[in-house]
């Protein structure tokens, strides 16, 4: 058992190797074991996932194509790939499986420069692309087949088709359960008063816990999805430091050096990047790092996140509510949080009605014995 014609594949090893997809939802590092079980059912070279809109080096891969993943885009093949060009719009639309026949003729083949200067060069040109989807995103596992074996066919993908519908059952499961994993680990450091943020391989803020929201300000925020840093010099580290997410493989350890964000007029902010937990870290929900936000300011945006749970306040009426706290006036409030009076006024009635207060002083007694 084990040796394969060429043109077949092993419906046991199939069957055997989706028998452990449940494993792979829980520890997403499963996912490479998952595709060499793939590959030697399907007689590949190797497999990768992608995603079809973002090509990234970091991408999940069996070890035999690390080397010719390494090629592909230290030389850009990435922008000329036919695959993505003419096969993507064919998982669009709905086929389960693409190969290489759906989208290029032999006589194309003979003349294309991706085909005879990268795919043929490394000895895997055969594709066939299983297609499936998370939420809003569209993937594809991706087989390599060598010269030897052969391009993959008919009866080939109608085998492979059966791996579709468990490869997105199993993707929107490991999403929904990293998720769960990385609003945990942030509540958690909420819960001990760290502001924290979790950002994907792109940089993008996937979540902010509470005591984060409350030292944003105008140096320092999320805005559509990304981290806002006013202070040029930080801004250009964690530039640096998102384009490296992008280019590193998970299992690769990151030059995570502190960043430090000046504020005008306050004390700075350090940046420091944890690791997410691994539940979190697989591919779909894309979670990379948790940075964790140390404001050098006196405590009381600290105490903001303990008014915020006694009494249920919003992070900027918690705000409003620890500056008055160091005996801030309301209009003072209104210059260093740069938003008009009458907001402050706003924010300061829903902070009364809260904590069963009336008057300022009766507020700042009552919030300076927490």
């Amino acid at each position: 058992r084990g040796h394969m014609a060429a043109g077949r594949i092993d419906l046991d090893l199939i069957e055997r190797a989706c028998a452990n997809l449940g494993d792979v939802v829980v520890d997403p590092s499963l996912w490479p074991k998952f595709m060499d079980q793939i590959c030697q059912a399907a007689g590949a070279s190797g497999a990768m996932l992608v995603q079809t809109d973002v090509r990234t080096p970091d991408i999940p891969r069996t070890a035999s194509i690390d080397e010719g993943i390494r090629y592909y885009f230290e030389n850009n093949w990435h922008t000329r790939d036919m695959r993505g060009v003419r096969g993507v719009p064919l998982l669009l639309r709905g086929d389960p499986v693409i190969v290489d026949q759906d989208f290029i003729t032999p006589d194309e083949i003979r003349r294309d420069a991706f085909y005879n200067e990268c795919l043929f060069p490394l000895r895997m040109p055969w594709f066939a692309g299983v297609g499936f989807s998370t939420g809003e995103a569209l993937w594809a596992m991706a087989l390599q087949r060598s010269s030897q074996l052969g391009p993959f066919e008919a009866p080939d993908k109608r085998v492979l088709a059966t791996l579709s519908r468990r490869l997105t059952e199993t993707a929107t499961l490991s999403t929904a359960v990293g998720r769960v994993a990385l609003v945990s680990a942030t509540g958690a450091l909420a819960a001990v008063r760290q502001p924290a943020i979790a950002i994907d391989r792109l940089g993008r803020v996937l979540d902010c816990n509470a005591a984060a929201d409350a030292i944003f300000d105008d140096d320092i925020h999320v805005k559509n999805q990304r981290l806002v840093l006013r202070d040029k010099d930080a801004k250009r580290r964690f530039d640096d430091f998102t384009t490296q997410l992008m280019t590193t493989r998970e299992t690769a350890a990151l030059d995570a050096a502190p960043i430090t964000a000046a504020r005008e007029g306050r004390r700075p902010v350090i940046i420091r990047a944890l690791p997410v937990p691994p539940a979190a870290r697989n591919p779909f929900l894309g979670a990379r790092v948790l940075l964790t936000l140390t404001s050098l300011e006196p405590e009381p945006f600290g105490s903001a996140v303990t008014l915020m749970r006694i009494f249920a306040l919003t992070p900027a009426e918690a705000k409003l509510a620890a500056l008055m706290v160091e005996g801030i006036s309301p209009e003072q409030i209104a210059e260093r949080l740069a938003i008009s009076r009458e907001t402050v006024r706003n924010q300061l009635k829903a902070v009364f009605a809260k904590t069963q207060t009336s008057r300022q002083a009766e507020l700042v007694a009552l919030l300076a014995r927490i």
